[in-house]
């Protein structure tokens, strides 16, 4: 006979030597029980923590959202009336007009619509200014792909670009926050078709030119309405990034880009397949017209109008070519027009083929810039564009060794005279095996601060840095304007050679421009006082409310080492290696002071130097200065590979625009000597020091012509040659005009 309870699979166990049956519907009840207390344990603190969360951040967004900007319809519109005045309220610039032709909601083609959406946001009208699904999609996109996806609509955008800063810095959770609220706040009180218009308007097109209407008549000379299907897509995709998406510059990513707004296009229902490979195989260049000047730009002002949009930017976060405002520049527009003509005529320099030149020239008493040129000839696609005026990518040589050893170890006072003995002799990088050598291969025993100086010697100017250390060194180069990444090395004790944290894409932030070295040198024409360069001085919006943008002067230098250092580079002019032929030599009466600088190619690239010279060196440069004018030029060709073919241009350029700001040499007025700085002979001694002989010193301002530096008056100096002997690191540039450049054999013997 079978048991019924053997039939049944139940839960069952022994207690007290008997067998207990469960019942299954208990056992059932038990199981239910079990998860509901699973349930209450972890899903309710979940849900909890969830709704938390939530509350939280709604609490967050409403505080992002209520110090949101005001939505007003004067910053969604485009108006294109950014002034540049000259320091005479001259308007010498306008950024936007008649680079800004505004269309009408009934001008704008529906194949453009299509081809905006369907690229930037198919969904645009359906939403309401923010769209989740949107996100949610690019969210995942993110995370399956290695490129990325933004989630921002349409709204979203013509709100970044009328309220917000385009920086990638700028580009927090707050202002996605104010975005959001703000679209939200817009697509209550404006149509989606009056968006769209704003939006066309508003977005930059490269080569200064805003707005899709304006882009369709610079580029194809055409409206809107009279473009082609490909022509439409190009410029639908163009405003994901405009410099990049140029077809003028980039033809081929033109291309890929206006085909993927094609295949959008067709993917939405748009157009169709024949329509879509038609346009596909339509080349990019299709109905391009030349570029042409802008009339509002005037092209000798580029440089300097680039670099002060870019100082309005920094200091405001808002774009003048989207904010109306007038901006108040630091330019001398009669200079800026004669740096062009130094640049571009050939009437006063005789430039080799091809050698490019940058300059900025700096108000010493203010630290203004008043005129900048980054290149010769520029074209009219350039506007706007890079500026080499500030670029740090090339090698100022032998013009950072006053502002590198000499003047912070005479402004801590580790230097007491520019009689100061180093010894020239040979010598090893401190903490290496790498010997270090001038041009001529030799050596030139004891000599004083200012013969270094003169002869620009390596060895001195390292053994100076050595000794002054290169913490010292950096810290009084940061007053100056100048770091280096990832840090100083001994080596810059020569070079401005620097690293960059962006890999082989230049940092501006460090190593030296012509930008830098004026305003550097500056200081020592000010007795020490240094200006941050800028460009503007103040701008005003359009409802009257100003912003001053003058940086603030401040002492970096004692004022006797600012003279001591004017006082050395004084010489370099007459009695420096180029010799009495050296173009400022002509400016007789002329109280200037300056130093020349030359790179030279490392080892393993003199092989692949592109063409001869008398001097085979990638870069030359001057700095020269006087109390009222600081002028920084480099040369060189724009692939260092080919060498400069006249090294003599910098200071040509120089000399040129000096005697345009002299005609009569006689108005320049010296530097005053500080009543602490004693001259003893040819020598300045400070800080209450004076040689061992016991001649009265002199009253005189001014420094002898003749060289004070003499290879054996280890007597006038208030240390021993021992004491002074710092050096340089991985970096051995020589340089200076005629100083430190190698052979034209290429047998130089300088490690790099």
């Amino acid at each position: 006979m079978i048991h019924i309870a053997k039939k049944r699979s139940v839960a069952s166990k022994t207690y007290s030597g008997k067998k207990i049956i469960k019942s299954p519907k208990k056992a059932a009840r038990n199981t239910r029980f079990r998860w509901r207390r699973l349930f209450k344990w972890i899903a309710i603190p979940v849900l909890t923590v969830s709704l938390l969360a939530f509350t939280f951040g709604v609490l967050i967004f409403a505080s992002y959202a209520s110090s949101a900007p005001k939505l007003t319809m004067s910053q969604l519109e485009s108006q294109p009336n950014t002034k540049f005045l000259d320091p005479e309220g001259n308007v010498i610039a306008k950024l936007g007009a008649e680079q800004r032709v505004l269309v009408t909601t009934d001008q704008i083609p529906m194949t453009l619509i299509d081809a905006i959406t369907s690229i930037e946001d198919h969904r645009f009208f359906n939403h309401r200014g923010v769209d989740p699904v949107r996100i949610m999609g690019s969210v995942l996109h993110n995370i399956q792909n290695d490129t990325t996806q933004g989630g921002s609509t349409i709204t979203q955008e013509l709100i970044k670009l009328s309220f917000f800063s385009t920086s990638e810095s700028d580009r927090t959770l707050k202002r996605k926050a104010q975005e959001a609220w703000m679209s939200l706040e817009l697509e209550k009180k404006v149509s989606k078709e009056e968006i769209l218009t704003l939006y066309i308007n508003k977005v930059f097109m490269s080569n200064n030119v805003y707005g899709m209407q304006t882009a369709a008549e610079t580029f194809y000379g055409k409206p809107l309405s009279q473009l082609s299907l490909p022509q439409l897509a190009m410029l639908a995709g163009m405003p994901q990034a405009p410099n990049y998406y140029d077809p003028y510059k980039n033809p081929e990513q033109t291309k890929t880009r206006r085909d993927t707004v094609l295949k959008e296009m067709y993917r939405y229902g748009k157009i169709s397949e024949d329509e879509e490979k038609k346009a596909i195989n339509t080349p990019i260049n299709e109905g391009l017209q030349p570029l042409s000047q802008s009339t509002t730009l005037p092209l000798y002002l580029n440089s300097f109008i680039t670099e002060a949009i870019l100082q309005v930017k920094n200091a405001t976060g808002k774009d003048p070519s989207r904010t109306p405002m007038t901006i108040y520049t630091t330019l001398n527009k009669d200079a800026q027009q004669q740096l062009q003509k130094v640049f571009d005529t050939g009437d006063y320099v005789a430039y080799p083929e091809n050698q490019q030149v940058a300059a900025t020239i700096v108000d010493p008493k203010t630290g203004a810039v008043i005129a900048q040129m980054g290149q010769r000839n520029q074209p009219a696609d350039s506007l706007l564009g890079n500026n080499p005026a500030v670029n740090t990518d090339r090698d100022w040589g032998s013009t950072m060794k006053p502002i590198t050893d000499y003047a912070p170890g005479l402004d801590n006072g580790t230097f007491k005279s520019t009689a100061q003995i180093f010894d020239d002799s040979p010598y090893k990088y401190p903490g290496t095996n790498d010997s270090l050598f001038d041009y001529d291969q030799g050596y030139m025993g004891n000599i004083t601060m200012r013969k270094a100086i003169w002869q620009s010697r390596n060895i001195p100017a390292v053994k100076a840095l050595e000794k002054v250390g290169l913490d010292s060194s950096s810290a009084f180069l940061k007053s100056l304007g100048i770091q280096y990444y990832p840090r100083e090395f001994y080596a810059n004790g020569i070079s401005s050679t620097t690293q960059s944290p962006l890999g082989n894409v230049a940092d501006r932030r460090y190593g030296a421009s012509s930008e830098k070295m004026a305003s550097a040198y500056a200081a020592f024409a000010n007795g020490g006082n240094y200006t941050t360069p800028y460009y503007v001085t103040k701008i005003t919006y359009s409802d009257g409310v100003s912003e001053n943008l003058t940086p603030e002067t401040k002492r970096v230098m004692k004022q006797e080492t600012a003279y001591a250092m004017t006082d050395m580079l004084k010489g370099v002019i007459p009695n420096g290696t180029n010799g009495i032929t050296f173009p400022p030599n002509r400016l007789k009466g002329l109280f200037q002071a300056g130093k020349t600088g030359t790179s030279n190619y490392p080892d393993e690239e003199l092989g692949s130097v592109k063409a001869t010279s008398e001097f085979i060196v990638p870069d030359e440069t001057f700095v020269g200065y006087t109390k009222d004018y600081s002028i920084a030029v480099w040369t060189g060709y724009e692939d260092r590979l080919y060498p400069v073919q006249d090294i003599l241009v910098p200071a040509e350029v120089y000399t040129s625009m000096m005697q345009y700001f002299y005609p009569d040499t006689s108005t320049s007025t010296d530097w005053t000597m500080p009543d602490d700085v004693k001259r003893y002979g040819g020598e300045l001694y400070l800080y209450d020091t004076k040689p061992a002989y016991s001649a009265p010193p002199s009253t005189s301002s001014s420094s002898s012509s003749s060289s004070s530096s003499s290879s054996s008056s280890a007597s006038s100096a208030p240390e021993t040659p021992a004491e002074n002997t710092p050096q340089s690191s991985a970096e051995n540039t020589p340089q200076s005009s005629a100083e430190n450049v190698p052979p034209a054999d290429g047998t130089t013997t300088v490690p790099q």
